[in-house]
């Protein structure tokens, strides 16, 4: 095997190499991908799983006049490579680099920006109708994983592809995972499709004619033993249904075959599917092994796979061990996520309560009127769901919970910067989307002790509720043998003052800390209040604050346009008092992926911005004090 990979400087050097040079193409690409993450960290096992499905893709269209439309996207990372972009690959998800997905303003190469799964089929259906209206000729092409039929998205775009375009061509990318294994009635499904002993017969049989013959042949073969299914399967394949033609399914490895059966779909004139079996991880044994664990991941060692050893317990396992010991006490509560299990921690109360775990796959909106429905029979739904995946979500809580008043718990992982994963996953706007929603009750902790407080204050609250907070390690605090209810409404004042107000939302206390510890050697008196509820906040706290301070400073990590010191703002308007308010938060625009710290000091999300901005008001207070004396 030589050095395939340097000569590759944009898709059109593809078309130059022959089957044999494809698949020493694809086995650098691998060992550069894994040499490559080992210290960047990133996607790996996805990405390993889609190298020849990739190729093959490459080899037969022309992007970027034809469009690859990536579901997630996440593992476009060979993509990227065959784009020219190939020696910043070491960049990926690095401030000032590559993003960890399809990003327009990339590559022109890159036709759709995404982060959420099921929306490629959606996108691809718009620009190949764009296409069409504007009499073009270039093809369109949607690729998704099995794990993206699980959301609706997906099915609404299905049924409407037939009658809206005659030429689109949808690639179901099927390795039976997304980030955890797949469940559901679909999952079920493509697992009876790629079982089938007549599939599996009619293959191999594929496989050696496209040895021998190549091209249209070959296809025939695949489409055959779709035929001879049928009957085994569904009275009819399920996306013919939808009046998409479904060929398959065929070795997502195999290079020639996918070489040809694209050539083929390629002159069809009418919307296709093809079914390719691909395996995640392929190639790495490590990832073959901790599928979850490489689905993405930070820095390893790229001959044994080890990452380094995890140390402090994060919010994610705090939430988890808390509702273990909620459940234990309360036969109601229910654990509810949208195939997010590893992410949010449920993996770990799955195995005390399997009868009260349930993962909907990717379908957030599903979740929350499956809690709903729950909720109305007597249970205490607790639904751990990203506050960025929580977004989809939004009419269901207002029209199906918060309208109808019904007890269920919106725990909101990453809620805040999510650094390396960039704007696709920062969870910056939970609080704007939430807080102006009827009977919503919206918490914050500062550490993981009042995290377990506040779960059982929502179990005690007869209504909706949510608690938001950050991805990663925890405070680190002393922790009471059982959570506590807490007072709804009340804010805990931590230190007291008569100059300066201070409220550090959820973990940013520390920010509020520092600041106050920083004026208190300038001879200011700072209060500092952990502020605990966003919604209701605690009204005759800031009205006993507003008649002594000089300035309330507010630190969210969130933006401040509609945040919680928009909250503040207008509370002590309806006050009447015209005490400024300094809110240190994220801006107006979204945030590029990078490093928490390099983002936070580059936005003036930091002390250093606040002191710069409450110490002139201070002063000037200081000089009218001493002119009235």
């Amino acid at each position: 095997m030589g050095n395939l990979l340097e000569t590759i400087h944009s898709p059109a050097d593809l078309k130059c190499l022959n089957s044999a040079q494809m698949v020493d193409l694809a086995e650098e690409i691998r060992v550069f991908l894994i040499q490559t993450l080992s210290k960047t960290g990133g996607h790996l096992g996805p990405n390993l799983g889609v190298v020849e499905l990739t190729l093959a893709l490459h080899t037969v269209f022309d992007t970027p006049a034809d469009k690859f439309v990536f579901d997630v996207s996440h593992q476009a990372y060979i993509h990227k490579i065959l784009t020219g972009r190939r020696d910043r690959l070491d960049t990926i998800r690095q401030p000032g680099g590559l993003n960890g997905f399809m990003l327009r303003t990339e590559s022109e190469h890159d036709s759709y920006g995404a982060g959420h799964a099921g929306t490629a089929l959606s996108a691809a259906l718009g620009m190949a109708v764009a296409r069409d209206l504007a009499g073009g000729k270039e093809h369109v092409v949607a690729v998704a994983g099995d794990a993206a039929f699980t959301n609706g998205i997906s099915f609404e775009a299905l049924n409407n592809i037939a009658e809206q375009t005659k030429r689109l061509i949808v690639v179901l990318n099927d390795n039976e995972w997304s980030i955890d294994r797949n469940v559901g009635a679909i999952a079920s499904y493509f697992h009876r499709i790629v079982t089938n002993e007549h599939y599996n017969r009619l293959h191999d049989s594929a496989r050696r004619i496209v040895q021998k013959l190549g091209g249209k042949t070959a296809v025939e073969v695949v489409r055959r033993a779709e035929e001879a299914a049928k009957s085994m399967l569904w009275p009819s394949i399920l996306f013919e249904e939808f009046g998409v033609q479904y060929y398959g399914p065929i070795d997502g490895h195999n290079l020639p075959l996918l070489v040809e059966t694209f050539k083929f779909l390629k002159a069809e004139n009418r919307p296709v599917l093809l079914h390719v079996l691909t395996q995640k991880g392929r190639g790495f044994q490590p990832a073959l092994d901790g599928q979850k664990k490489f689905h993405g991941l930070g820095p390893y060692d790229p001959e044994t796979g080890m990452t380094k050893p995890a140390g402090v317990a994060t919010y994610a396992e705090v939430f988890a061990n808390t509702l273990v010991e909620l459940a234990n006490k309360d036969e109601r509560v229910v654990a509810i996520t949208a195939a997010m299990p590893n992410g949010t921690g449920l993996d770990l109360f799955r195995p005390h309560h399997p009868t009260r775990y349930f993962d909907v796959g990717i379908a957030e909106e599903h979740a929350v009127v499956f809690a709903a429905g729950m909720a109305t029979r007597g249970f205490r739904p607790v639904c751990a769901i990203y506050s960025t995946f929580l977004q989809r979500a939004f009419d269901p809580i207002v029209h199906d919970v918060a309208l109808q008043k019904l007890p269920v718990l919106f725990c909101m992982d990453r809620a805040g910067l999510s650094g390396d994963d960039g704007p696709t996953h920062h969870g910056l706007f939970d609080i704007s989307y939430l807080r102006g929603i009827p009977q919503m009750v919206l918490m914050a902790p500062k550490d993981e002790d009042e995290l377990a407080d506040m779960m059982a204050t929502a179990l005690q609250i007869d209504g909706p509720s949510a608690i938001r907070y950050p991805r990663g390690a925890v405070a680190c605090v002393t922790c009471k043998p059982s959570p506590q209810v807490l007072p709804v409404g009340k804010a805990e004042v931590l230190a007291d003052g008569s100059d300066i107000a201070i409220l550090g939302l959820g973990p940013m206390i520390t920010m509020a800390r520092e600041l106050a510890e920083r004026l208190e050697r300038e001879g200011f008196s700072a209060a500092v209040i952990n502020p605990r509820f966003i919604k209701p906040l605690d009204r005759e706290m800031l009205a006993q604050y507003a008649r002594r301070v000089a300035v309330f400073v507010t630190f969210e990590d969130h933006v401040k346009m509609g945040g919680f010191g928009s909250a503040v703002l207008e509370a002590l308007q309806d006050l009447g008092s015209a005490v400024p308010v300094v809110r240190i938060g994220w801006p107006d625009q979204f945030i590029e992926h990078g490093k928490i710290d390099a983002l936070r000091a580059k936005y003036g999300v930091s002390v250093d911005e606040a002191y710069a901005q409450v110490l002139p008001l201070l002063k000037l207070r200081k000089r009218r004090t001493l002119v009235a004396s």
